[in-house]
């Protein structure tokens, strides 16, 4: 079942993507921000909270060392809701970030890297864009 559910929040999350670049090539921010950079992520966020709430009481292990950290995620419903967070939390930044990035009247051309590697590797699209942002204020 929590095969099912994995599948079931990466197709949503993948949507979310795919929206999000369908508002930046047509330039509606409402795809953008509401759909993308609102509604899915908190759509996921709502399941991961379901899964939370439901799950993590049986599982062992915590968040006071690695080791612990690593038994936490062998129970595989403990191990989706983590996945689940990483979708939620991936999308509404790389939104986030795009959002800002054509906001600061940058180019839509520079989101082409940022969000593959803010979908496959959150933390590293998130530091290019913050770069690509730092840069256009000093102009």
């Amino acid at each position: 079942m929590p095969e099912l559910w994995f599948s079931i929040a990466s197709y949503i999350a993948m949507a979310g993507w795919v929206i999000l670049v369908a508002g930046i090539v047509l330039k509606r921010p409402m795809l953008r921000d509401a759909a993308a950079g609102r509604f899915l992520p908190l759509a996921l966020s709502v399941g991961y909270t379901v899964l939370i709430l439901a799950f993590w009481w049986e599982s062992e292990g915590g968040f006071d060392s690695l080791a612990n950290v690593q038994q936490l995620f062998t129970s595989p419903w403990v191990a989706l809701a983590g996945w689940v967070h990483f979708l939620a939390y991936d999308l509404f930044i790389g939104a986030l970030m795009a959002r800002r990035i054509m906001e600061a009247n940058r180019s839509r051309l520079l989101l082409v890297p940022i969000l593959p590697l803010c979908f496959l590797f959150g933390p590293i699209g998130f530091v290019i864009a913050q770069g690509i942002l730092l840069t256009s204020r000093e102009k």
